[in-house]
């Protein structure tokens, strides 16, 4: 299939979302859309998918013009779409997912169940998927979420497959699996449009490279483009891509974490006997595969996940126990792994969410009633730092794309005078502009003199911040290490492998770096009931007393 998209212009009120946007997706070919958040990517799409109907322009399939009023329209026409937050029923089996609204029925009108499993496993095995038909959607991993998805698209025939950010909640692994799934889906003669805005993985897997710009093409380039090219005209002005910062000057200790220990939501032990330090004026980062401990480490230390044992000092006063309003009171900025979930309140203008931790002291309030003038200042004048794309600060935060969501939040703990800044993966979602502001942002907190914790499942972002690095797996940390380690070695700590602290344990940086992909982690906190016998010798591989001198930065 041939797609075309002539001259397609979208409006929200006085928002031009996507201005004459001319388009064609060949046959068999991988087109990626690369744009900062809010360029209009997803808005394009949308109108592509039926979901929004353009004020100009026109759609055309094999050059003849076609018109969708609805998804279904889309798929009958052969487009399917896997959208970044995935549309799935977490009760129901992957089967029934897959056949929701297309359901094959037997005699009296009963659902063929079992021609349902055995389409989801021909498709499975065909382009290797991996999918279990019979598994419920809500224990399976992410990626495996995602595949589920592809599946469904696939059973409706589709040959042009739409991919919103499809990565941006993979880990690692999860990623390459992707990508071997679409050139699969390639082969077979399909079209894949993959929505990003990370350099890396449009190079690495497209056939050819749309940039878009405030709604509007700025270039076609292919994916032997450069860097700086790229992101140059993302943003429209050169970016730079390397973290700028001088050495750490680390002073008093402001965190002071000691025999931390907690549990998961399923009663599984998830911190075990986790200690460290942060001193004003240094970056710790947490570097391990997703579903290692990280998340609870976080929920921990901001109070909304109870402790076991173990202390959780600040300046050294003692929050072990303290709800989390009293520790953003005493001087934490925290930026939760999950916006949505944990960041935001999604019916909320983007205003009110910029107060969420303030609005009851002043200027924000006066007793009981709140200054709206002054929440409305302050809103103006964070949306403007931040860049935070919106046609108004009273619209809904929810209504903002996921990239702008998390500047939202930022931009709200950042304007704060804090002591500590938690932050869980803080550019998760972000375009490469963006990106740059934020670590300017974080090293500008550091150099003022605050302790920060960085959380962050992007390895290029942990060597880039950290002045110190601490390796977690199976819920503890095994290893601190400066940010000159290698790749090799840094991965094969994080696979739980015991390395030794001196001479060549590095090994080959990318395998090492795939070791810990693919062995660690990737069913998520599920990964901790497995026998844990390397556990003793990984954490002799060198996780120093944090306390002592030798786990400070070299």
């Amino acid at each position: 299939m041939r797609l075309e998209l002539r001259g397609i212009t979208k409006r929200f009120g006085s928002l031009v979302a996507n201005d004459q946007i001319d388009l064609v997706i060949e046959p068999g070919q991988i087109h990626a859309l690369l744009g900062e958040n809010g360029a209009g990517k997803t808005t394009l799409m949308n109108v592509l998918y039926g979901l929004l109907h353009p004020d100009e322009g026109e759609i055309q399939i094999d050059g003849h013009p076609a018109s969708f009023r609805s998804p279904g329209d889309a798929i009958r026409a052969g487009i399917g779409m896997v959208h970044q937050h995935f549309m799935l029923v977490p009760v129901f089996t992957v089967a029934e997912n897959v056949t929701l609204g297309v359901e094959r029925t037997r005699g009296l009108g009963l659902l063929d169940r079992r021609r349902a499993r055995r389409d989801v496993r021909e498709l499975s095995e065909r382009y290797g998927l991996n999918v279990d038909p019979d598994a419920y959607v809500e224990y399976l991993p992410v990626g495996t979420q995602q595949r589920v998805e592809i599946v469904k698209a696939l059973l409706r025939e589709a040959s042009v497959l739409i991919l919103d950010e499809p990565t941006s909640v993979l880990t690692p692994g999860e990623i390459e699996d992707l990508f071997r799934v679409i050139r699969e889906l390639k082969a077979g003669g399909r079209s894949i449009v993959f929505i990003s805005h990370k350099l890396k993985e449009v190079q690495a897997i497209a056939d050819t490279v749309t940039v878009i710009r405030r709604g509007r093409v700025v270039g076609e380039r292919p994916p032997t483009a450069t860097d700086a090219e790229l992101a140059t005209l993302m943003v429209g002005r050169p970016v730079e891509l390397r973290v700028s910062k001088g050495p750490a000057r680390p002073a008093e200790t402001v965190l002071d974490v000691r025999g931390l220990t907690a549990t998961d939501d399923h009663g599984q032990a998830a911190l075990d006997d986790v200690s460290f330090q942060v001193k004003a004026g240094e970056i710790l980062g947490v570097a391990g595969v997703q579903g290692n401990g990280q998340t609870e480490l976080c929920e921990a230390l901001i109070g909304i996940r109870p402790v076991a044992a173990g202390s959780v000092l600040l300046d050294g006063k003692d929050l072990t126990h303290a709800p989390p309003r009293d520790r953003l009171r005493a001087g934490i900025g925290y930026v939760p792994e999950d916006r949505q979930e944990d960041g935001l309140v999604p019916d909320f203008s983007v205003a009110e969410n910029l107060v969420l931790d303030v609005y009851d002291r002043p200027p924000f309030a006066s007793g009981v009633a709140l200054n709206l003038d002054a929440i409305g200042a302050n809103a103006k004048s964070r949306v403007d730092e931040y860049d935070v794309r919106t046609t108004s600060t009273q619209r809904p935060v929810g209504t903002l794309s996921g990239g702008n969501q998390q500047k939202v939040i930022l931009a709200r703990e950042m304007s704060r005078d804090v002591r500590l800044l938690l932050a869980s993966q803080p550019t998760r979602g972000l375009d490469v502009g963006s990106v740059e502001f934020v670590h300017r942002r974080i090293v500008e907190q550091r150099d003022r003199g605050v302790a920060v914790l960085i959380v962050s499942s992007e390895l290029d972002e942990i060597y880039a911040l950290a002045d110190r690095i601490a390796v977690m797996y199976e819920g503890k940390i095994v290893a601190f290490r400066p940010p000159s380690v290698p790749v090799g070695e840094l991965g094969l700590l994080m696979a739980g492998a015991a390395v030794e602290t001196e001479g060549g344990a590095g090994g080959d940086s990318a395998a090492g770096a795939r070791s810990a992909d693919s062995t660690a982690g990737r069913e998520g906190r599920g990964s901790r009931d497995s026998a844990k016998d390397g556990d003793s010798g990984a954490a002799s591989a060198g996780q120093s007393d944090p306390s002592e001198p030798t786990a400070g930065p070299s």
